[in-house]
């Protein structure tokens, strides 16, 4: 399970810049709209100390970080979703999703153009989230009309339940406010995932600040900050300009480099933490001297849900998960300690899997 998310934004906002560090790729970012046209996709490791530390006891042959995978659209402009600076056909490019990261310009700079010729991170969130939501709303709009007799009528189950969520979803969309606004229960939820609403998905926005603001703020996050607040999303601050910076620098320079800006973590690591928070997302681990790997898994699941997640022969023949927490293997110092403390649990198909557990899996097909 790869986290995945799409970056958005107006013009020349730093997405680009932004994702080349990340993901320590080349996509073209330059000082005009529309330098990027098709879809960059990359994918990067997320870093977890845990993770490294069951490597350095354990020593295996290989070793697998879970990923998070970015995909990073065109500037998007009042219009797109009717397909204005060909945003429609940008916009279909990540409907497919996790969550959804709108960089947002935080900083002020006259060599750097602005779309609409000043910075308001407040009106530029607005231009983003109406064209999302107008999109989602073209594609309500295409489907009532197909299902509204037979749900009219009571003569399909499911179209009345179909009919009736894309009511409530539109009315909030005809307010202005996101699909995700709407009540809508996990069978809900399940029943309509295949429309891939763009307003349903979780928001994170990116505030990208100058490095002199990188630990303090300015009064642009601080706006973005409290209409963050409000809907119910997270906000990130990020120097795109310093993680460009931090790409090329082996990991302990990365280190010394954040520790003389007075950051604990990079822009990617906190983007990637929220992420996690935001999508509810937490990982378990499976250890052995053949492979080191971490998983990422939605909380709440249940051990065979989770054993689902490395194949699906593992949930169907599912017997038991022999499971320690990273918590005693920290504190005993190998699995094989951990046994002998008596610390090694065997559950079954009602547990529900918890963050940092390192689970061997015994199946049988």
């Amino acid at each position: 399970m790869s986290l995945t998310a799409g970056i958005v934004g107006l013009p020349n906002v730093g997405k680009s810049t932004l994702f080349n560090a990340i993901t320590k790729s080349k996509a073209l970012a330059a000082n005009y709209p529309f330098a990027t046209i098709e879809p960059n996709v990359g994918v990067v490791e997320v870093k977890d100390p845990r993770l490294d530390h069951i490597v350095s006891v354990i020593n295996p042959r290989s070793i697998v970080a879970t990923s998070f995978s970015f995909t990073d659209i065109a500037g998007l402009v009042k219009g797109a979703s009717k397909g204005e600076g060909l945003g429609n056909q940008f916009l279909s490019h990540i409907r497919d999703v996790d969550a959804i990261c709108q960089v947002v310009r935080c900083f002020e700079n006259g060599n750097i153009t602005h779309v609409d010729g000043s910075v308001d991170p407040i009106r530029d969130t607005e231009t983003i989230n109406l064209e999302l939501i107008l999109a989602d709303l073209e594609v309500i709009e295409k489907r009532l009309p197909k299902i509204e007799k037979k749900a009219l009528h009571k003569t399909d189950d499911e179209a009345v339940m179909e009919y009736d969520i894309l009511l409530r979803i539109k009315k909030n969309l005809d307010e202005g406010r996101p699909a995700r606004f709407t009540e809508l229960s996990k069978e809900e939820r399940d029943f309509i995932k295949n429309y891939n609403f763009l307003t349903l998905k979780p928001m994170l926005y990116i505030a990208n600040i100058s490095e002199d603001d990188i630990t303090t703020g300015n009064k642009y996050v601080d706006v973005l900050k409290e209409k963050a607040l409000a809907e119910g999303s997270e906000v990130v601050m990020i120097s795109a300009k310093i993680e460009e910076e931090l790409t090329d620098l082996p990991d302990e320079d990365r280190e010394m480099f954040l520790e003389d800006l007075g950051l604990k973590q990079s822009g990617l690591d906190q983007l990637v933490e929220k992420a996690y928070h935001l999508l509810g997302l937490q990982t378990f681990f499976t250890a052995g001297e053949k492979e080191c790997r971490a998983w990422t898994f939605k909380k709440g699941m249940k051990a065979p849900e989770c054993a689902g997640v490395i194949h699906s022969d593992f949930e169907r023949g599912f017997i038991r998960a022999e499971t320690m927490s990273y918590e005693d293997f920290v504190k005993y110092g190998n699995p094989q300690k951990v046994k002998e403390a008596g610390r090694v649990r065997s559950e079954g198909k009602d547990y529900v899997v918890q963050d940092g557990d390192i689970m061997l899996f015994r199946f049988n097909v």
